[in-house]
């Protein structure tokens, strides 16, 4: 189906303030400006600086508020996907400062699969919002924001994949996330037209199951209870019986909701102003635990332990936090960096535990995906960095595949969107044994 560019680029620009709302906004930029140690003056106290950033054709007018506090030495500024050290400042209270995405575009690797993975045919015509595998075989399916949802079957033999297209349906904006029922044959699927859909693969008809005041940024199917639970960015949770019309159960949440994740009885919720929410679903109507994220930035995504004893959170600012729910495991606790590049940091967008193995799998804006194992905290396997930014990512169900997506991440909005450099990929990547399988810290006599 062809879509008119002037027609896209005006649904882009009149659901950007709604769908990308998580997203750190360019016109309304929040820049730390890191405190120095030391001051002139030994009894001075540490304090944070803060600017404000205004948009001036592409460049940022940054407005020093408290220029006094500033020592020469330099500058750390928070641009949501991006973080840089910059020269000492000079004098005047106005910078002027380009986003760091366009040096990320510029990138000398400009190789979209330098990992040489197998590509999946007829790929969305525009970037690719979520990814999800059926629970029962290897049927993809990718939501995008071209408004359609599509589905492939993947066919895989020994180190041979073949993919071959099974249906489309459409939304009336674009689609942000997609989930399966346990049968492996009904999709789900939600967005910016603030509904989300049934979509039976056998018969191939659709139906609206559920509604929100806002865009449906996540969503995931709850095999014990046998609902759909929504997140949006209106601020609630729902929990829906498809059968019927009005929603089980509505959950207020205090923040807009970004991140989502389900294993068994474990609900995790991750919202803007840094809240982590944890429900146990025998009682979903009520909190287990509420919690400001260990990580000091914006939330990007979560992703509950198979063991329900925990949950993973990453944030726009290339790190990741592993945090258990109960107090006497508390001291298992840890941060750690990630998707960096130099003094370019980038944000954490996917967390995908492997099904077999239970290590994990993280992607980010940086366009690399790598494999860790959080109980011997190291890293298994680095892979190449691609040419542009990997939104997200999933493992099929036995963890003998990982799909990534590879194209831009509309960090800068519609209207820095060039269609004729930013192509938009399905990769599907064949995780080796050595990758993913947890091995033994080596000791090196530290205690």
């Amino acid at each position: 189906m062809k879509v008119d560019n002037a027609e896209r680029g005006r649904d882009k620009r009149q659901t950007w303030k709604f769908a990308r709302q998580q997203e750190t906004d360019y016109r309304k930029l929040k820049i730390a400006v890191a405190d120095s140690e030391q001051r002139s003056s030994p009894t001075a106290t540490k304090r944070e600086s803060r600017v404000v950033a205004e948009e001036e054709g592409d460049k940022l007018r940054i407005k020093i508020t408290k220029r006094e506090d500033i020592k020469s030495r330099g500058l750390t500024i928070r641009l949501g996907k991006s973080f840089r050290s910059s020269p000492s400042p000079p004098t005047p209270s106005f910078l002027a400062y380009s986003s760091p995405m366009s040096n990320f575009m510029a990138a000398p690797n400009q190789n979209s699969n330098p990992n040489k993975s197998f590509e999946v045919g007829e790929a969305p015509n525009d970037s690719i919002s979520s990814l999800s595998f059926s629970p029962k075989a290897n049927h993809l399916i990718a939501t995008s924001w071209d408004n359609q949802v599509r589905c492939w079957e993947i066919q895989h033999s020994g180190q041979n994949l073949h993919s071959a297209p099974k249906g489309m349906i459409s939304h009336d904006h674009p689609a942000l996330c997609s989930a399966w029922k346990d049968d492996g044959a009904t999709v789900f699927s939600g967005g910016c037209d603030k509904q989300a859909k049934m979509w039976s693969l056998a018969t191939n008809q659709t139906m609206t199951v559920a509604a929100h005041e806002g865009p449906i940024k996540e969503m995931a199917w709850i095999s014990e209870l046998q609902l759909l639970v929504t997140g949006s960015l209106d601020k609630t949770l729902k929990y829906w019986d498809t059968r019927q019309q009005n929603p089980v159960h509505t959950q207020q949440l205090p923040e807009r909701c970004y991140a989502l994740s389900v294993n068994k009885d474990l609900l995790v919720v991750g919202t803007a102003d840094r809240n982590i929410i944890i429900f146990k679903l025998q009682n979903p109507g009520n909190e287990f635990k509420r919690i400001v994220s260990p990580l000091k930035f914006q939330t990007r995504c979560v992703a509950a332990f198979p063991d329900q004893q925990g949950f993973l959170v990453g944030s726009i600012e290339g790190r990741v936090g592993v945090h258990h729910l109960e107090e006497h495991q508390s001291t298992k606790n840890f941060t750690f960096k990630c998707h960096r590049e130099g003094n370019e940091i980038y944000s954490v967008n996917s967390l995908n535990f492997h099904p077999v193995h239970h290590t994990f799998a993280t992607a980010g804006s940086d366009g690399s995906f790598n494999f860790w194992d959080k109980d011997s905290k190291q890293r298994l396997k680095a892979m190449q960095r691609c040419s542009q930014p990997i939104p997200c990512c999933t493992f099929n169900q036995d963890g003998s595949i990982y799909a990534y997506a590879v194209c831009y991440d509309w960090s800068k909005g519609a209207e820095n969107h060039n269609p004729t450099t930013a192509k938009n990929h399905i990769f599907l990547h064949l995780p080796q044994e050595s990758e993913v399988k947890a091995k033994p810290r080596v000791s090196t006599g530290r205690k």
